[in-house]
């Protein structure tokens, strides 16, 4: 009989972060919180069932490397830009008192400068997954408070990626042992000349070899070649940078997901990727789980109250005071700053990375997983609060005048102005009223788009034909390559926002989960459907269609009339006839 430990670890691994993700969920906290406690039951220090955490580590490194490439993905300057003003200083200010305050408490609790400046940055990014649930569970993400804290965050997974690449110099310096100046300066150097040539590679060659690869994978319309193309790029983009160029794995996916971001094929590979990173982003936490001590937590009480004192009080006071100086409005001020009232992934990405390099104690890795369950599951309760809190405040006038004075002497034309960058510029928002989403773009989808450009309805086609997409893009039109089955691909078409779907492909299977994840988006939708029989009609109706247009039951009367007329009867006994035939097959009438 086969060895079968690997397999056992991974289905005892996945169920119990089924079971208490579900229950976290439940309980409207993240489901992150759910899945380091699965690692911390399943782990070395806790009674019953114990994981291989070498193995587990394994398939953490997976999780590393596609949640890096989600981050590439994701990264656009543009979003940073708008937002620069308020996102950059507010970003380095934050980090810079976390990481001060997080270093002084590491010291005070007789951890050395090294791993007390490692826990410090550490606790000052905050989870990019937390993050933008809450806001989406509060609406808030699409405001200009929800952009604000985005693009906080973008700063952070820069400056988060900048010390992963940096810590192995570190290991390397520190590992002198007292050397000279110049053989620190040469580690640093190389360090900076691999990085260097890695980046000039990946974003350079890269740029136009994995476009044109990816283009050609897409020709085939095979989305399981298309799923497979996009995983063999990340994974080997970042063993191999390790492998070739002695950087860490996830800085080679985080350049390879910048390239792929920049193609016309990225959305269908963000929408590829996301099961995946999901699915390994669930044994990364669970592998972290699995390396905490509750010992460490006895014994370090007071280490770890400062942490989450930093955590839940330093770091938005922080935030909030920036963006307040900045003149933003006070319910901005207080929004981002419980947003990033949490630690998260990037944390425990920094914490193994430095573990593995000997620059931290596993004692310190527990003390920032215990914080880090703390604060996400604390966040949420947090966000409830802000509503009432803001309610209480403006029922205390003189207090209330005071915190938004700055804002009201010069803060509404800021946010004024911001609210604009994020809509576009004057150009860009002279669209049609109303926008329609034309899913499959054959003869009926051409016929269709066309008419409606005619009576300025905005068009925007999903097609998995390439060379589709590109016709569009020349001839100006709006087009998105992919599955319209996904609900990233509808959203990335703008969906939510339209007033139209169309959707004119084939495949039965197809028609069905598009037109169920569209209206799960946009329950206000009409949506016109094309179908080859009756028989469908029932079921499509029962999913969420508007109006179907039958190949069947059209093609009965189309022929019904041409004999008609064949056989010599009048225009009006053609009409009664065509009535009666639509009443019948249950057809909507369609009058010129």
């Amino acid at each position: 009989m086969h060895d079968i430990a690997l397999l056992v670890n991974l289905t005892v691994s996945l169920v119990a972060a089924l079971v208490l993700g579900f229950i976290t969920e439940r309980l409207r906290l993240s489901p992150i919180v759910g899945y380091l406690l699965a690692g911390i039951l399943l782990g070395p220090t806790t009674p019953g069932f114990a994981g291989d955490v070498e193995m587990a580590g394994q398939f953490a490194e997976i999780g590393v490397v596609l949640l890096m490439f989600g981050v590439g993905l994701h990264f656009h300057l543009k979003d940073l830009w708008v937002v620069r003003k308020i996102a950059l200083p507010g970003a380095v200010g934050q980090i810079a008192v976390a990481t001060l305050l997080g270093t002084l408490a590491s010291l005070a609790a007789n951890f050395g400068l090294t791993q007390g400046a490692i826990i410090g940055i550490a606790i000052s990014v905050a989870s990019t997954v937390v993050l933008i649930r809450v806001l989406t569970d509060n609406d808030l993400l699409h405001t200009s408070q929800g952009h604000i804290a985005v693009g906080w965050l973008i700063v952070e997974d820069i400056f988060t990626v900048l010390v992963l690449v940096a810590l192995p110099a570190v290991a390397s310096i520190l590992a002198q042992d007292g050397a000279g100046g110049q053989s620190i300066v040469m580690a640093l150097a190389m360090a900076v000349l691999r990085i260097a040539v890695l980046a000039a590679i990946v974003l350079g060659s890269g740029k136009r070899a994995i476009p044109w690869l990816l283009a050609q994978v897409a020709r085939t319309r095979s989305r399981e070649l298309f799923t497979l193309a996009v995983l063999a790029l990340a994974l080997s983009i970042a063993v191999g940078s390790t492998y070739f160029f002695g950087v860490s794995m996830a800085l080679g996916a985080f350049l390879a997901g910048i390239v792929v971001g920049q193609t016309e094929v990225s959305h269908q590979a963000a929408a590829d990727a996301l099961p995946m990173r999901d699915a390994f982003a669930v044994l990364f936490f669970v592998s972290v789980g699995m390396l905490f001590d509750y010992h460490v937590v006895l014994e370090q009480k007071l280490l770890l109250s400062l942490l989450l004192a930093i955590t839940l009080i330093a770091k938005p006071l922080t935030a909030f005071v920036i963006v307040w100086l900045l003149r933003y409005s006070f319910s901005s001020a207080i929004t981002i700053a419980i947003a990033l009232a949490q630690v998260g992934e990037f944390s425990f990405l920094l914490a193994a990375e430095a573990v593995n390099l000997d620059l931290l104690a596993p004692t310190g890795r527990s003390l920032l997983v215990a914080c880090a369950i703390l604060s996400i599951t604390v966040n949420p309760l947090l966000f409830r609060c802000i509503e009432p809190l803001e309610a209480w405040l403006r029922g205390q006038p003189g207090l209330w005048r005071r915190l938004t004075a700055r804002s009201d002497a010069g803060g509404v034309e800021l946010n004024r102005h911001m609210r604009e960058q994020l809509a576009g510029s004057a150009d860009e928002k002279v669209v049609p009223p109303k926008r329609a989403v034309i899913v499959g773009y054959g003869p009926v989808g051409q016929t269709a788009a066309r008419l409606l450009r005619d009576f300025n309805v905005q068009t925007v086609v999903i097609d998995l034909n390439l060379d589709t997409i590109r016709d569009l893009a020349s001839a100006g039109e709006l087009g998105i390559y992919g599955d319209a089955t996904r609900q990233d691909i509808l959203e990335a078409a703008g969906l939510p926002n339209a007033k139209y779907l169309l959707v004119t492909v084939p495949d039965v299977l197809v028609r069905t989960l598009v037109v169920l994840t569209a209206k799960d988006l946009n329950p206000e939708l009409k949506v016109f459907v094309r179908a080859r029989y009756l028989k469908e009609r029932a079921w499509l109706e029962e999913v969420g269609a508007t109006q179907i247009c039958i190949e069947e039951a059209e093609t009965a009367l189309g022929l019904a009339v041409l004999l008609l007329r064949e056989v010599g009867a009048d225009p009006e006994r053609v009409r009664e006839v065509t009535r009666r035939v639509q009443e019948e097959m249950g057809l909507h009438r369609v009058e010129p």
